[in-house]
């Protein structure tokens, strides 16, 4: 019994790494024959389901991309040759036959699911839901999860996304990359999805999701910086991820433990990310078209040339934070403001900018981190308590809360 229980277990760890890093790439290769999303993403899941109950029994695949492709792919052939179905929709062998399902190259799956995510940008789909659509059909963000980065109830977002999938089947747009003008208009939409799908807090499903899905990020992001060689934004963007990701090594220490960016060893840093990082940043400043993600980038690269000075440019980063937090205000850079200024101007200053945010941060956990960490500062530990609290209560990532917890202790 334990031998069954240890093999199922392995089957469903398999399957949900299959699903956190191959869900939006096998959903693009199953949509673009007919552009009917629900359509695949019933089949895919039904695929999923499958392979809970035969791989425990029969052993996981060689390639689980591969056999889930080819059992979503005949889900899909036996529904549009059911009776039900032709009688439901107009029959169009060119459109529902399953002739394309044989055609379908895993190999493809880069250009398929960029080419989802530039149909979820159509002009004819509501501005209002292309990132959300691209986050959730294409990189594999949770309904839950959007909607709380959107500040949205779950069964609003929920219907938009219905609607925005019915609407691409019914307008027939077709999955191609489009020329390069179409392409601009498209690409904010697809640039912000990207961008989300790094930001978003990955920890409210564990910890285990976020190298997948970062490194998802990151190669989406180059793909479409070589894609636009002339978009600032898209080199932008690229850079932004992989300063941000060089970090990722210096994270937790060898037990496990968070460590904070100002304790983290440089040397664990990763020097090729870095080095990919500041030529997509330098490519971006000669296309003289300052944007958003290039600020971010920039105060990014700043951070990372602690790796070899050993300091951080503290006058920099505020001087950065003021451009960001003038071009796109939002409440992370107006947390990140304070927590820069309280480093040029005294921890007084930052706290002081934060006060002007308190209406605003009752759900957002780095106000609260950042509050806590300058009132311990000025020795004001009764409300430094206080706020941990409150970080504490907004943490989803363990190790982070581990760390919070130890500070609070600690007061």
């Amino acid at each position: 019994m334990h031998g069954r229980l240890s093999t199922t277990g392995a089957a469903q760890v398999r399957a949900a790494q299959a699903a956190r890093t191959s869900y939006g790439r096998l959903l693009a290769l199953l949509a673009a024959g007919n552009g009917d999303i629900a359509a695949a993403e019933d089949a895919l899941g039904d695929a999923f389901e499958r392979a809970l109950t035969a791989w425990p029994a029969d052993g996981v695949p060689h390639n689980p991309d591969a056999w889930l492709l080819t059992v979503a792919r005949n889900r899909m052939r036996d529904r549009w040759k059911s009776p039900g179905t032709r009688m439901a929709v107009e029959w169009d062998p060119e459109r529902h036959g399953p002739a394309h399902l044989d055609e379908l190259d895993l190999d493809a799956v880069p250009d398929r699911r960029l080419e989802l995510m530039l149909v979820c940008a159509h002009p004819a789909i509501d501005k209002a839901v292309r990132t959300p659509l691209m986050l959730n059909t294409v990189l594999g963000c949770t309904g839950e999860q959007i909607a709380r980065a959107f500040a949205l109830p779950a069964p609003t977002l929920a219907a938009r996304l219905v609607r925005a999938k019915r609407r691409i089947k019914d307008a027939r747009i077709p999955f191609q990359i489009p020329d390069v003008h179409a392409l601009g208009e498209r690409m904010d939409a697809v640039l912000e999805a990207v961008y989300g799908a790094y930001a978003i807090d990955w920890h409210t499903t564990g910890t285990e999701l976020r190298p997948a899905l970062a490194g998802e990020a990151l190669h989406l992001a180059e793909t479409l910086a070589h894609l636009a060689p002339g978009d600032a934004e898209a080199r932008g963007l690229a850079g932004l991820i992989c300063l941000s990701q060089a970090r990722g090594p210096a994270r937790l220490d060898a037990e496990g433990a968070f460590v904070p960016l100002r304790e983290q060893d440089p040397a664990r840093w990763d020097g090729e990310l870095i080095r990919r990082g500041r030529e997509h940043l330098r490519r971006a400043h000669g296309l003289r078209q300052l944007g958003r993600f290039q600020l971010e980038a920039a105060i990014q690269a700043v951070h990372c040339a602690r790796r070899e000075s050993g300091t951080t440019d503290w006058g920099a980063l505020r001087d950065l934070y003021d451009a960001l937090h003038g071009l796109a205000p939002s409440l992370g850079s107006a947390t990140a403001l304070a927590a820069v200024a309280a480093e040029t101007d005294g921890p007084e200053a930052g706290l002081a900018l934060l006060d002007e945010l308190v209406d605003r941060t009752a759900r957002f956990q780095p106000a609260w981190a950042t509050r806590a960490h300058l009132l311990e500062r000025l020795g004001r530990a009764a409300e430094a308590r206080v706020a941990l609290d409150k970080a504490i209560s907004l943490t989803h990532d363990p190790a982070e809360r581990a760390h919070l917890t130890a500070r609070r202790a600690h007061l």
